[in-house]
């Protein structure tokens, strides 16, 4: 049966859309049977991040009110045999979203995949709530600036209390802190938060530190998760956080942000 990962975080423009790709691709590399869905009705950015988007012709909505079968709507990566999409709507909003119509929904994932992704939209609404209601694991995506954490830290006491596990009192969601951005250079410099001082305000374990990196952007433009490009350090540090996810021993490890070389400042200047 599929367990279910919420990728979460009180705070917009963070990296959650970018980490369910990211996380959803490197389960399937691993030979998990994954499907990723995307909980952000109206906005709808997982689909063009995976770069199916032109292949949606229904959508989570559809199935949620009786509008389209469940397969109709699940596409299939063309690039990972393992992994699927549940796209959302952009044309409604988010009330759209009810919990016997989602708890359906997954109930449907759970017989046919091993991990099950959602991908939360920002803030504390409706949205939110729906994608980490049914959770097993949450994913908590994080800037290391103070604004960020402290969203984070909001979006760790929901939970602690708005799910379905807290609700029937069952083993709590297991959350792990996914630090996003991280510039070691501005941490000395005093401008982000380190690691540790992020660790000891959520006080949840580290799944994992993305750097800060020119690829990921670069990524999401051709429309493929950034665990695909091999010479990116997103890519692996990606990587090294799925198999954590999985319950492997993965040391971590700061990898250096991605620069672009003088040229490419220079000709970034004058273009």
């Amino acid at each position: 049966m599929a367990r279910i990962i919420v990728v979460t975080s009180g705070k917009g423009g963070v990296g959650k859309t970018t980490s369910t790709a990211a996380i959803g691709a490197g389960l399937a590399m691993s030979g998990k049977k994954t499907v990723v869905i995307d909980f952000d009705v109206g906005l709808r950015n997982l689909d063009m991040i995976l770069g199916c988007e032109r292949r949606v012709v229904f959508d989570f909505i559809n199935v949620i009110h009786g509008e389209a079968k469940l397969h109709q709507a699940l596409v299939k990566d063309k690039r990972l045999e393992n992994l699927a999409v549940l796209p959302t709507s952009q044309t409604r909003d988010k009330d759209a979203l009810t919990r016997d119509g989602v708890e359906k929904v997954l109930d449907q994932l759970r017989d046919e995949y091993d991990y099950i992704v959602c991908d939360s939209p920002a803030g504390i609404e409706r949205g939110a709530h729906m994608a980490m209601y049914y959770a097993d694991d949450a994913v908590v995506v994080s800037n290391p600036e103070v604004s960020s954490v402290r969203d984070s830290d909001r979006i760790l006491g929901l939970l602690s209390s708005k799910t379905r596990r807290a609700e029937r009192g069952e083993e709590p969601v297991k959350a792990q802190l996914l630090l996003a951005r991280y510039d070691p250079a501005r941490v000395e410099k005093g401008e982000m938060l380190k690691v540790d001082d992020v660790l000891e305000i959520l006080a949840i374990p580290l799944l994992g530190v993305i750097p800060e990196s020119q690829s990921v952007l670069k990524a999401s433009n051709l429309g493929m998760p950034v665990v695909l490009d091999e010479s990116s350090n997103a890519g692996k540090a990606y990587l090294d956080a799925v198999k954590r996810l999985m319950g492997e021993q993965i040391e971590h490890r700061v990898l250096a942000p991605e620069r672009r070389s003088f040229f490419q400042r220079l000709l970034g200047r004058t273009a």
